[in-house]
């Protein structure tokens, strides 16, 4: 049950902060420059510890139900400490995978999608918590 990945590079020196508009509502029109609050930057609302963050690209769609699909990127934090219910990017005997940690009656990594079973480790396997998945970043077909 391999997930494949792609680390992802971002020169943060060319990264412009973006406007930020307050809450728009999906279901009107209105012109969005009446609710222009300020400009963010993405870097700073996503990475919370710049050193110890690194982005993959996900394939397969083992995590579904968690809202992570084919092809999104996600943002991990290797300084956060993995616990029980985090999204968790782990190697189990040298194969990547994303799924959320479970603690509770043993160790598991747990699928998001019920076509995939949960990994429960044995013993003489190999176990890496890579980090904890902070965010995912979405792109819609065009």
């Amino acid at each position: 049950m391999e997930i494949g990945y792609t680390p992802v590079q971002v020169d943060v020196s060319t990264l412009l902060p973006l406007p930020l508009f307050s809450a728009v509502r999906a279901g009107f029109a209105s012109p969005a420059e009446d609710y222009l609050l300020k400009r963010i930057d993405i870097n700073s609302e996503l990475v919370k510890h710049p050193q110890a963050t690194f982005m993959v690209r996900i394939k397969g769609d083992s995590m579904r139900e968690f809202g992570i699909f084919n092809d999104d990127v996600v943002v991990v934090d290797r300084a956060i400490r993995p616990g029980h219910g985090h999204i968790v990017i782990a190697v189990i005997d040298g194969e990547c995978t994303c799924k959320e940690l479970s603690t509770s009656n043993g160790m598991r990594l747990r699928a998001g999608n019920p076509a995939f079973p949960d990994i429960v480790p044995t013993d003489g396997q190999t176990l890496e918590i890579w980090g904890v998945v902070t965010a995912t970043i979405k792109q819609f077909k065009r």
